[in-house]
């Protein structure tokens, strides 16, 4: 059955210039033309719209584009493997959070690896206690998300534990799919007050909430990757 853009547009309530865009990207199959020139979209292209529409939110649009551009070729394992790899790593940020909200609730940051009681450590303490490369603290600093203090000898960074709330904060979110509610929670954080702890918890609460968030809109982006690989009759 041939389908006209402008009711594929008005179904999934997205622009007709915005399934062009998509087809212009490689992320749905080229489409057939009429003798007039106008696009012919079908129910595998239908498929694959929805497919974007429900993967995106959960997986980020670049890796909703590699996983379907993969299910173009056929190449259905290796599709396959970058959903997983998008949802372990979903799952390890997750249990990082719930650490992480725990910790927080407890008033200690002892769950840090060695130097974790300090009252002061270096970026680079810090770095290998959070398994956060320095030059994205370095960064976030620069961008006005967390603040350092200078040691009066050597002027080098250093972060006491209270600074360090806002990077392990940061930390639980530092991978997550780029949203306005994302955006949001980084910028509650670069606000927050070093030694409101109370703000911190909810923070902490709230980036829990988004994540499993998340892993919802990723269980149903992976329902529409099924039903269109079912369609193309990739799987059984």
């Amino acid at each position: 059955m041939n389908i006209r853009p402008i009711d594929i547009a008005t179904k999934l309530n997205i622009s007709t210039s915005a399934l062009r865009n998509y087809e212009a990207q490689g992320i749905v199959p080229p489409t057939k033309r009429s003798a007039s020139g106008y696009r012919i979209y079908t129910e595998e292209h239908i498929a694959y719209f929805e497919c974007i529409q429900a993967m995106a939110p959960g997986f980020g649009m670049d890796v909703t584009k590699d996983v379907l551009c993969k299910i173009q070729s056929e190449e259905v394992d290796t599709a396959l493997r970058l959903v997983n790899q998008v949802q372990a790593n979903l799952y390890r940020d997750t249990i990082l959070a719930e650490e992480t909200f725990h910790v927080l609730a407890s008033n200690e940051l002892n769950f840090l690896d060695s130097g974790g009681s300090k009252e002061w450590m270096t970026i680079g303490e810090v770095s290998a206690a959070t398994n956060i490369p320095s030059s994205t603290i370095r960064y976030w600093e620069k961008i006005g998300l967390i603040t350092s203090s200078r040691d009066s000898r050597n002027r080098y960074r250093i972060f006491n534990q209270s600074q360090i709330r806002k990077i392990i904060l940061l930390r639980t979110l530092r991978p997550a799919v780029y949203t306005y509610d994302l955006v949001g929670l980084k910028q509650a954080i670069g606000a927050m007050d070093h030694n409101d702890l109370e703000h911190a918890k909810k923070i902490a609460q709230d980036s829990l909430a988004y994540l499993n968030n998340i892993n919802q809109e990723q269980l149903r982006g992976g329902y529409y990757l099924y039903r269109l690989c079912r369609l193309l009759d990739l799987i059984d």
